[in-house]
């Protein structure tokens, strides 16, 4: 690891000069070792672990369409201005806004969303909600809302496509206030 030069040793490149003479040396690693696992032992027992921020969603078998009746499904509209358009079956769509608003922030879900979340599913057991979200629409309604339905406890929700169809009943209930 480390070289020693004897003191006898000649310098220079004459013919006659002797050879240098290496000495042993040895460079004991121990304690270099015991620091190394020192650290790594203090940093792994001293950091906090980060819990995954994930969302479990517990998909169905794609096993075929499934059948339901027009009466049994409210459709939630989120175009991305700040409200959601819900609709029964073939009625059509009712504002509502979206978050509650403190200031210029959005901060929570609305107590109207919740409320009519909580009402029409208490009034139909077999209510499927399918939400649809604009790709204007933040990926922060999205979570929101399936928040929203895990804690009113509604486990029959669907996400679909916001499509053109979605777009002009958005205006027609527009349209109508």
């Amino acid at each position: 690891m480390g070289m020693v030069d004897s003191p006898n040793e000649r310098r220079g490149g004459r013919k006659g000069a002797h050879r240098r003479k290496r000495l042993g040396f040895k460079l004991d690693m121990t304690p270099m070792v015991d620091v190394a696992f020192l650290l790594l032992t203090f940093f792994m027992l001293t950091t906090t672990f980060a819990k995954s921020n994930t969302m479990e969603i517990n998909i169905p078998p794609e096993t075929g369409e499934i059948s339901i009746a027009e009466r049994n499904v409210m459709t939630l509209r989120v175009p991305g201005d700040g409200f959601a358009y819900w609709s029964l079956g073939e009625e059509a769509p009712r504002r509502t806004p979206l978050y509650e608003q403190q200031g210029t922030a959005h901060t929570t879900m609305s107590h109207d969303i919740r409320q009519v979340l909580q009402q029409q599913s208490a009034a139909n057991k077999k209510l499927v909600i399918v939400v649809k979200i604009s790709e204007k629409a933040k990926y922060r309604s999205l979570v929101d809302i399936i928040d929203e339905l895990n804690l009113l406890k509604i486990d029959r929700f669907s996400l679909d496509d916001f499509n053109a169809q979605d777009e002009v009943e958005v205006r027609r209930s527009v349209a109508l206030l």
